[in-house]
């Protein structure tokens, strides 16, 4: 491991991403959904009212605390002028030829003098138990913790009982989202992963994996 992955490794408090869920080291568990957005511009002072008051209510109505992230990042546009150069090869007309040519040069020197930005947006939800020592814990239930103290299948439960936790959780945010016409969907491991590593490489465009971090 090199001396700058160990420092990345040693500054994100994250344990392993495991089915989607963001296992922090500190027991605590997160879940990212990626949500559309709304233009209020469009919309008419009625609407936008009725919007506003419904996502104000769904604020008000959560019992934890939830992290709205904006993610903007400069667009792109080398897929989509190699897929227009493409269409220029195979096409045989000669007016459209032309047209889709000048198209290209258009959107070449367009990003040259605008940085054309894209948004998109994020909830995390989080789920932290309590923690509870057996040194606290006297009687029969002290001694029920130390025997199952440390065993494989212990773990896998209180990984489950915890992830149906956030789950829930993530159901709730979810409708409450729903009720303000904002889409949601929660993201995989692997789609996670790739947050992460371009939340940490704003510069790379490709897709990596983030060092020190387990996925399953």
């Amino acid at each position: 491991m090199t001396p700058n992955s160990k420092a990345t490794q040693e500054f994100v408090p994250i344990k392993e991403i495991r089915d989607g869920v963001i296992i922090l080291k500190d027991g605590g568990l997160r879940g990212v959904l990626m949500a559309s957005s709304i233009n209020l511009s469009l919309k008419s002072a009625d609407e936008q009212e009725a919007t506003l008051s419904q996502f104000q209510s769904f604020l008000n109505s959560l019992e934890f605390s939830v992290q709205i992230v904006i993610q903007s990042r400069k667009y792109d546009v080398k897929p989509y002028i190699l897929s227009l150069e493409g269409l220029l090869k195979d096409q045989t007309e000669p007016l459209l030829k032309i047209q889709t040519r000048e198209y290209i040069q258009y959107i070449r020197k367009l990003t040259e003098e605008i940085n054309i930005m894209t948004k998109t947006f994020y909830v995390v939800v989080s789920y932290s138990p309590s923690v509870i020592s057996n040194s606290s814990v006297s009687g029969p239930l002290s001694g029920f913790l130390s025997k199952n103290k440390g065993g494989q299948n212990e773990k896998e439960l209180d990984f489950e009982e915890k992830r149906s936790q956030l789950e829930q959780r993530i159901g709730v945010v979810q409708q409450g989202l729903n009720r303000c016409g904002v889409r949601s969907q929660q993201l995989g491991s692997a789609e996670v992963v790739e947050l992460f590593y371009k939340i940490f490489n704003p510069g790379d465009s490709s897709v990596g994996m983030t060092a020190g971090i387990q996925v399953e």
